[in-house]
């Protein structure tokens, strides 16, 4: 394997070096588990093709349940750093006000993100700037060689390289696809200033199966607000198309009802995609080599699983499983599959992957199981939006007598 080195940052001199663990990839996964393992006092090696992560257009929301696994990781302090918290939170259903939640989400930009994270990196792990020209794994020594000439010995390697190919594809692994162009997330800023919007959250979910629509959310990142819709179409759709071109007027056809709130949703940005497949790893059980986040398997960003994926892998790998591989000779395939079996790992992966095939389904499917579990659950609905209406009517105070 080849690839060209990085034009922006001259080459440092080639050397050797020798670490306990190589982490190939410093986006948000491989970041994190180096900051987690630094911190545990391990030598590490974090290499990336860029000192500054590239623009890239992934998530942008996540919940309570995931700082939690921040502050699990000792990272919590940074990513409050970079995060738009919030905690009043409006859903619409049926075109109308459906429920008031009370729970935190933090809001954020991907790159930035990964740029503080990567800022916060201590002084013994410097990012190395290059690229993998070889890649050699085994039960005792894994060995980099970059495009520079640099040589990095490890215990372990940790391929966190995300959606590229290259790393993976010089060891050995295959990916296999589950459902290709399974969904596609559209972002862009609203041209509204949160002081004008009013509301930290608002959230509208789909009203008719044609439209493909999983939800639509705006919300505060910093002094922008900011709408990420999610969608059962690909690219190339006509659809898909025509909204590029002109979100607003398709905004306001398809949700009329919150148009006021959101501005009559004017767009002061262009609208970014990014395409999704539902994929998995096979090949991957052998010595010496992990892989972990969405070099592993990627699902569904509607859900909001994907960072829980990773933040999970970190912590399975930094919390229990490195430290015991450490302890004793040897990196053979027998101590890599405790990782890929360990059940809350299984768990994370399982859920994620499950609840992106039912959100698509639920959405989308028109035969007659899916037809009738979409009249139950907007029963169920109705029947509460009709309980909550008649208890604020017996709150009402009694008319006055006088």
């Amino acid at each position: 394997m080849s690839i060209a080195e990085d034009r922006e940052t001259p080459a440092a001199p080639a050397g050797r070096a020798e670490v306990d663990v190589a982490i190939v990839g410093a986006g948000l996964a491989g970041t994190v588990l180096a900051l987690s393992l630094a911190r545990a006092g391990r030598k590490i090696a974090l290499i990336d093709p860029h000192r500054i992560h590239h623009d890239e257009f992934r998530a942008e929301k996540t919940r309570a349940e995931q700082m939690g696994l921040f502050e699990k990781l000792g990272l919590g302090p940074v990513f409050r750093s970079l995060a738009t918290p919030m905690t009043d939170l409006h859903v619409f259903r049926f075109g109308q006000l459906f429920e008031r939640k009370q729970a935190w989400e933090y809001a954020f930009s991907y790159t930035p993100l990964v740029n503080g994270m990567r800022a916060a990196l201590p002084p013994q792990v410097p990012l190395t700037i290059g690229k993998v020209a070889k890649v050699s794994t085994g039960p005792d020594q894994q060995r980099l060689v970059l495009t520079d000439g640099s040589v990095i010995d490890a215990r372990l390697l940790v391929v966190a390289t995300g959606y590229s190919e290259a790393v993976r594809r010089a060891i050995g692994v295959e990916r296999v696809e589950e459902s290709k162009a399974h969904s596609l997330t559209m972002g862009f800023d609203l041209a509204i200033t949160p002081r004008e919007f009013g509301l930290q959250s608002l959230t509208f979910y789909g009203r008719r199966v044609a439209d493909r629509i999983a939800y639509l959310t705006i919300f505060r990142i910093g002094e922008r607000m900011r709408a990420n819709m999610f969608v059962y179409r690909t690219v190339a759709d006509p659809w898909v198309r025509a909204f590029r071109e002109n979100p607003q007027k398709m905004l306001l056809e398809l949700m009329p009802e919150i148009a006021e709130r959101c501005g009559s949703f004017a767009v002061a940005s262009e609208v970014e995609v990014r395409q999704v497949s539902l994929t998995t790893t096979q090949g991957h059980r052998r010595d010496g080599v992990v892989f972990v986040g969405d070099a592993f398997a990627t699902t569904c960003p509607a859900q909001g699983d994907g960072i829980h994926r990773v933040l999970t892998d970190v912590d399975c790998l930094a919390s229990t499983h490195i430290p015991a591989w450490l302890e004793t000779p040897g990196m053979a395939a027998d101590k890599i599959c405790a990782f890929y079996d360990d059940p809350v790992k299984i768990a994370a992966d399982a859920r994620a992957m499950r609840a992106s095939i039912y959100a698509r389904r639920i959405n989308t499917e028109t035969g007659l199981e899916w037809r009738l579990r979409r009249l139950r659950n907007s029963t169920a609905r109705h029947l509460m939006i009709l309980g909550r209406k008649m208890r604020r009517r017996e709150e009402l105070p009694a008319p006055s007598m006088a």
